[in-house]
């Protein structure tokens, strides 16, 4: 980002098809368009992450074939969910780092094509404790979420930075939905129409998903680009505002870490992605244990949890903008708080409620504002520190698979006390308590909740905040 622009001014030998800003950042986004470079990595990065999300979750609408094949047991595959979880926080917080010194581009390409192998050795599982590994391993590639997210703050300007974050994420998320329905129809198609044996067909279908991420990570790597003036390079810089000639990894990663926000929004993130990655995993359950639905309507009722992605996410990125530009990071600040308080009440009630109808009614409201929550969350990192965008953007990140991690954990393992609907309550309880913090998060130069800025433009200190 700012190592590689040395001026304010755009270059004029750039022309572009949308509307720019001075750093060359696209004020306006289309989302039909294929125009380059803005909106072709926009596409890039949700269809990468899509296929990432895709073989993550390829393995739980198969898992009772797996199960029967593997002996697995109940505990077996608990730990084999968390585990998932657990891949996915190391990689998030490898990627902003990653991201910051060689770009989003090579950097999600590269986690892509060095996954894709481990997918692929899905069907050369044999034991259960080959089947927890590669669980773990398969997890890593969510650490294409970070990329995405920083590619997008790369390309797309302030006014319209939530919007692009909220439908790259929004779209990309509906991979967990759609792989609950095409997995079974890949198995079932082999060992209906092909004949070919159970415990052979679901080997085979593993193929598909590997194949999706590589072809993508390529797709990436040929027509992506990092900026909008061209490929993210590292190299030394003088006379910028807030780089050093000798600036380093270590050095970036130090500033992100010790920005609080940062671990506010990790926070925030843990309890409401966090949050919807655990309601993926037992909502299906859920459904069929305590409603006595049949597997196929419960399995329905989750894909839709997690299909409504390409509505709600991006419509916290949008909240996030409208209300940015009309009340400033007040606004952004209040609407995370408010919309995610209301999706923990909500969780609360899911938990509570007797009959399916009102049930489904519940969680349908339940996944729109969780899901907005996470959209409008990320409306608000690109603003928290540019010279380690990389790092915030990981913290935030992993604190969404350690937040789910820890509902797991605490709420939804086998050592678990309390029944799953007391569970999902305590689960809401858990998401009105930790999204309080975000009323600590304060800007010296827009302000927070209760309070406005400090620091004024013509101030000496402006451009040495970050």
């Amino acid at each position: 980002m700012e190592q590689t622009q040395s001026n304010s001014k755009i270059d004029q030998s750039l022309n572009f098809s949308i509307a720019v800003d001075y750093d060359q950042k696209a004020t306006e986004f289309c989302p039909f368009s294929l125009s380059s470079p803005h909106m072709r990595a926009f596409h890039l990065a949700w269809l990468s992450l899509f296929s990432c999300f895709f073989s993550t979750f390829a393995i739980p609408p198969l898992l009772e074939v797996i199960r029967k094949d593997l002996n697995l047991t109940e505990i077996d595959i608990g730990r084999a969910g968390i585990a998932s979880f657990v891949g996915s926080i190391f990689s998030r917080l490898a990627m902003g780092p990653a991201c910051d010194v060689f770009g989003p581009r090579v950097a999600s390409a590269t986690l892509s094509l060095l996954t894709a192998p481990i997918v692929l050795s899905t069907c050369l599982i044999s034991s259960p404790q080959g089947f927890i590994l590669v669980r773990f391993l398969i997890g890593f590639c969510l650490g294409n979420f970070v990329a995405s997210q920083f590619w997008m703050s790369s390309m797309f300007s302030g006014c319209v930075v939530g919007l692009a974050n909220g439908f790259a994420a929004g779209w990309a998320n509906v991979g967990s939905g759609l792989t609950q329905l095409a997995m079974p129809l890949v198995y079932s198609l082999f060992t209906s129409c092909l004949n070919i044996p159970s415990f052979i067909s679901w080997r085979i279908a593993f193929i598909f998903p590997a194949i999706f991420q590589a072809v993508t990570a390529i797709m990436v790597l040929v027509y992506g680009q990092d900026l909008p003036d061209g490929n993210y390079k590292r190299k030394k810089i003088t006379g910028t505002k807030y780089h050093k000639p000798s600036e380093n990894i270590l050095s970036i990663l130090l500033n992100g870490l010790k920005n609080y926000r940062g671990w506010i929004l990790g926070l925030t993130y843990g309890f409401c992605f966090g949050v919807e990655l655990t309601t993926d995993n037992i909502i299906a359950e859920y459904y069929y244990n305590r409603f006595h639905v049949k597997i196929d309507v419960a399995g329905a009722i989750a894909a839709s949890f997690g299909l409504a992605n390409c509505v709600s996410r991006p419509v916290g990125g949008i909240i996030s903008d409208k209300m940015g530009k009309r009340f400033g990071m007040r606004g952004r600040l209040w609407s995370l708080w408010v919309v995610q308080t209301v999706a923990g009440l909500l969780c609360v009630l899911l938990g509570r409620v007797n009959t399916v109808g009102v049930s489904v009614l519940v969680m349908a409201c339940f996944s729109l504002f969780v899901q907005a929550a996470s959209g409008l969350t990320f409306g608000i990192v690109p603003f928290v520190s540019k010279r380690s965008l990389g790092v915030i953007s990981g913290m935030t990140g992993s604190g969404g698979t350690l937040g789910a991690v820890i509902t797991q954990l605490l709420l939804f393992s086998g050592s678990s006390k309390f029944s799953t609907q007391t569970s999902i309550s305590i689960m809401g309880l858990m998401m009105l308590v930790f999204t309080l913090p975000i009323t600590l998060i304060y800007f010296p130069r827009w302000g927070g909740m209760f309070c406005g800025f400090s620091i004024y433009e013509d101030d000496e200190n402006f451009h040495q905040i970050d």
